[in-house]
């Protein structure tokens, strides 16, 4: 019987510390992100990076991915605002991936951020990641990236989505967004 009153008083401060700490947690993460710039991206993700190869990028692709920074409630009286972490994911095992232009815009088409000030390339198997905070909602209702990848060959192609998180009162929410790869349809 001691046994168990001990061991429920230990959890009462773990769990007390987890829900005090975790926001804490997220808001330095969040406010260390709200400066990641091209420069940034590098330093952060240089273990996922390799030298951009210097045979010919034959096979070449983008891809339109749908974030939203703001989301409209209640019938518009309210707005809830998200982080967006972008993610770009080499899914080929053997080649590396070259990315163009990380581009975010917003709701009217308008460039917001180039994430990228020249070309990079992903390890096999690696990921590089793009930071929007919930505090930059130059993005509005619509916002998107839109990726721009090439690679030496025949490969993979990439695996690219957003996450978005964020809370209005007491409520939380995250949601994924895939991306799309962007092809011409119809007849020219």
């Amino acid at each position: 019987m001691t046994l168990k009153v001990k061991r429920a008083m230990c959890h009462i401060p773990i769990g007390r510390f987890f829900r005090a700490g975790l926001p804490c947690l997220l808001m330095m993460y969040a406010h260390a992100a709200i400066a990641q710039t091209a420069v940034g991206l590098e330093q952060s993700f240089a273990n996922s990076l390799m030298a951009v190869p210097s045979e010919n990028l034959g096979v070449s692709g983008a891809f339109y991915v749908p974030v939203y920074s703001s989301v409209s409630m209640s019938q518009g009286k309210l707005r809830a605002d998200f982080s967006v972490t972008l993610s770009i994911h080499n899914a080929s095992e053997t080649r590396p991936l070259v990315l163009r232009r990380i581009a975010y815009f917003d709701t009217a088409g308008k460039l917001v951020e180039n994430y990228l000030k020249t070309s990079v390339a992903l390890k096999p198997f690696s990921t590089i990641e793009v930071f929007v905070p919930a505090s930059d909602v130059r993005g509005g209702t619509g916002a998107n990236f839109v990726v721009d990848w090439a690679a030496a060959g025949e490969i993979a192609e990439p695996v690219i989505e957003a996450l978005m998180f964020g809370g209005i009162g007491s409520g939380h929410y995250a949601f994924v967004s895939q991306g799309r790869p962007i092809r011409a349809v119809g007849k020219m």
